[in-house]
């Protein structure tokens, strides 16, 4: 097997804001498995926060280019690379491979039928509630907005794009950015703006008063459940998990842990690393699994893959499996 692997770095938009880190560009590592004269490819950002970037998952696809290059299966690689986004883009090039060698689309591998999906659009932390409702009414195509948020002020921020958007639906992520004492303030105050969810309101490992919490709005985990190792205490907490392919390691961790997940009745999100559309499009396979989605990073970005995802109005279309799958 052939095997390369480099890093591509996209411009976004305009700078990208959570709660304690902001971009500017989203740096990827973009992996190629080559056999029998065909070609997969997967891409990968890596877990920001726990330290991956997009040189050191790079370094460390390299270590095991020897191992790939033999000849490698999906199931081996869940034992050759930890969880995270260097084998997330490993797995999704031998997806991609594997659907170019046997002339079957991903759907026909995975069993899943594809169909049109609604994808939430970002709206980015700023230090204002008016900047942010700004920001909520020039997104006005997108039917459904997630909020970035922290301590500051998250109440009038969401009431202020409430107002600027009646129309749309609305999720938050606080991005560990938030007390236990901060939630339950805010809860109460956000009955009337009609909010889908809330992901990740407390840091990942002090999250444990959630066990037992009543919340009248869905809290979904993200920091706090990485991949189907941790979902026993994620379900405990929170009554949805947000999956990412980076977190997981790839398609084929993510979409175990989405069917363990549905089966102890946890709802499902899809979520991103703000990648372009070929790190989207396995993400699309999740999606079809899901109750939320969130694949917006093309979005984001000042330029995308020509032939990848196609959005209108927060609809992201089938892709074409000569682009990936």
């Amino acid at each position: 097997m052939k095997f390369s692997a480099h890093l591509e770095s996209w411009d976004l938009v305009q700078p990208f804001r959570i709660s304690g880190a902001e971009w500017l560009s989203s740096s990827g590592l973009v992996v190629q498995l080559a056999e029998d004269g065909c070609v997969g490819r997967g891409e990968a950002q890596g877990v920001f926060y726990l330290n991956e970037t997009a040189q050191s998952i790079f370094e460390q696809v390299h270590d095991v280019a020897g191992a790939i290059r033999k000849g490698i299966t999906r199931a081996e690689l869940q034992h050759l690379l930890p969880p995270g986004g260097a084998r997330n883009a490993v797995d999704c090039a031998l997806w991609d491979l594997e659907c170019k060698k046997s002339g079957k689309t991903i759907w026909q591998l995975t069993g899943i039928t594809p169909k049109r999906v609604t994808t939430v659009f970002t709206i980015g932390l700023e230090s204002t509630a008016e900047a942010m409702a700004a920001k909520a009414a020039a997104a006005v195509g997108a039917p459904i907005l997630k909020i970035k948020l922290d301590r500051h002020q998250p109440y009038e921020k969401l009431a202020a794009i409430r107002k600027a958007r009646p129309d749309a639906a609305l999720v938050v992520d606080a991005n560990q950015g938030w007390s236990f004492d901060l939630l339950k303030e805010v809860i109460p105050k956000c009955a009337d703006l009609d909010l889908g969810m809330i992901e990740q309101p407390l840091p990942r490992g002090h999250d444990e008063m959630l066990e037992g919490f009543d919340s009248p709005v869905t809290l979904a985990a993200d920091e706090s459940c990485l991949d189907s190792s941790e979902l026993d205490t994620a379900a405990r907490r929170y009554s949805m998990i947000n999956i990412k392919l980076d977190k997981t390691g790839g398609l084929t961790e993510a979409l175990k842990l989405a069917r363990q997940a549905k089966a102890r009745g946890c709802k499902l999100m899809v979520g991103n690393m703000v990648g372009t559309s070929l790190g989207m499009a396995p993400s699309f396979v999740v999606a079809q699994l899901c109750d939320f989605v969130d694949i917006d990073g093309p979005l984001l970005l000042k330029y995308d893959h020509p032939t990848g995802l196609k959005y209108d109005k927060g609809v992201v279309d089938v892709f074409s499996p000569a682009f990936w799958g």
